[in-house]
């Protein structure tokens, strides 16, 4: 059987998002409206924009599913029913759930919409899988904490659709059920408040010896005792397209634009490598190597590091970092297309000066697009000595250079 290329299934915090997303190459979008979802400061979707979201969405080809995924209390059934018709009414291609409860409802009042099960509800073993089949759930989020045999057992026991994520933040908890920000702050997680305690900075003293702080950590600052690296499977996605998984799911609506842009590009860029290959390279799918320059792509847009977590075996405590929230960013943002032309009409989002060096980051990975800056230009034509964030200016550059309205232009960063 020919390989099949699953879903590249893509974070969306708010509009921009959205369309920048699937300007780079999402076959799916995951949001969450004001209420429900498990990143209620993500600035998320009105009424107003999520309709437009879907509507843009269904345009290009792409599917929307809407995150009610909270684990909910008494009082968040109130209204409940009301808001998954709307969800209905607007056209979402699927709701992703965690809690039995809503989906119960979800299953009474709109038995049309496709139920897809969150990781929240940390599917682990092929008999727990086989139960949420039977509850409905048409796709299946898998626990973050499975090796590649487990998603493989999984696989052999259900029909439903499995969906994994390979890239993004990751949590020090149970497939991200945690009550650390609940206690230290008063926000609860899983209702969607989390305050991401784990990346604050630590350190241990005792008692009766205030200000004395023990050597727990890496230095004499503290340590990030809880602070993981970023998942990472992307040299993994041979593997995991041969046990069959449906949809490849990244984390990150609440990262820039910047970040979901490139990493989408970039795992877009794996899976059309992967789908030219020729049907023998899939008999040892392991053998599969990809491209370097895709790793060095991902590494370079802003993250904690790289781990592969439970994939091949239980992480150690070479999956964490401890003298930082993260690991330098290499590149940053300058600039986002809105309309294309000789001299790009673009939106600022880093101060930036004539004489510079930019980068454009087309939808494919082709030659690097590197240009200088001649000249900034404002709508009336005025030159300007700067950009800074926000501006709405004209780019005049050394020579032409193929862009397109929502692209991104970058630059790397002294460090």
């Amino acid at each position: 059987m020919p390989i099949k290329i699953p879903e590249l299934l893509a974070p969306a915090g708010n509009l921009e998002k959205l369309v920048t997303a699937i300007h780079y190459g999402a076959d799916a979008i995951y949001l969450a409206g004001k209420q429900y979802g498990l990143r209620a400061r993500a600035g998320n979707f009105t009424e107003k924009e999520m309709a437009e979201g879907i509507a843009f969405a269904h345009e290009a080809g792409v599917k929307v599913y809407v995150t009610v995924n909270i684990f909910a209390h008494n009082e968040d059934f109130i209204g409940l029913a009301e808001y998954l018709h709307e969800i209905a009414g607007r056209g979402a291609d699927g709701i992703i759930i965690a809690d039995p409860g809503i989906l119960a409802v979800a299953r009474r009042e709109v038995p049309q919409l496709p139920v897809h099960l969150s990781t929240q509800a940390n599917v682990t073993n092929m008999e727990s899988a086989r139960f949420w089949q039977e509850q409905g759930a048409v796709r299946l989020n898998l626990a973050r904490e499975l090796s590649l045999k487990e998603i493989c057992g999984v696989r052999s026991g259900v029909d439903c659709e499995l969906e994994v994520f390979v890239h993004g933040a990751l949590c020090i908890s149970y497939s991200g059920r945690c009550m650390l920000s609940s206690y230290l702050t008063g926000r609860d997680a899983n209702r969607g408040a989390c305050a991401h305690p784990c990346r604050f900075k630590y350190a241990l003293m005792e008692e009766k010896r205030p200000g004395e702080y023990y050597p727990v950590e890496e230095d004499e600052r503290g340590t990030y005792i809880f602070n993981s690296r970023d998942l990472c499977l992307l040299e993994m996605l041979p593997q995991l397209m041969a046990a069959g998984v449906d949809s490849l799911k990244i984390e990150g609506r609440m990262k820039s634009i910047f970040y979901v842009g490139g990493v989408v590009r970039a795992y877009r860029a794996a899976l059309d490598y992967l789908a030219a290959l020729p049907e023998s390279a899939w008999e040892l799918p392991e053998l599969i190597k990809m491209p370097a320059y895709l790793m060095e792509e991902v590494s370079s847009l802003g993250t904690r590091g790289a781990t592969e977590n439970f994939i091949h075996e239980r992480p150690g405590s070479s999956e964490m970092i401890y003298d930082s929230s993260r690991m330098e960013q290499v590149s940053e943002p300058v600039a986002v297309v809105r309309k294309a032309g000789e001299q790009p009409f673009v939106e600022m989002r880093n101060t930036v000066f004539p004489g510079e060096e930019i980068e454009y980051m087309g939808r494919a990975f082709a030659e690097r697009q590197m240009v200088k800056i001649v000249a900034l230009r404002s709508e009336e034509g005025e030159v300007k000595e700067k950009a800074n964030p926000g501006n709405l200016l004209f780019l005049e550059l050394e020579h032409p250079v193929a862009v397109e309205p929502r692209g991104i232009f970058r630059r790397n960063r002294d460090i």
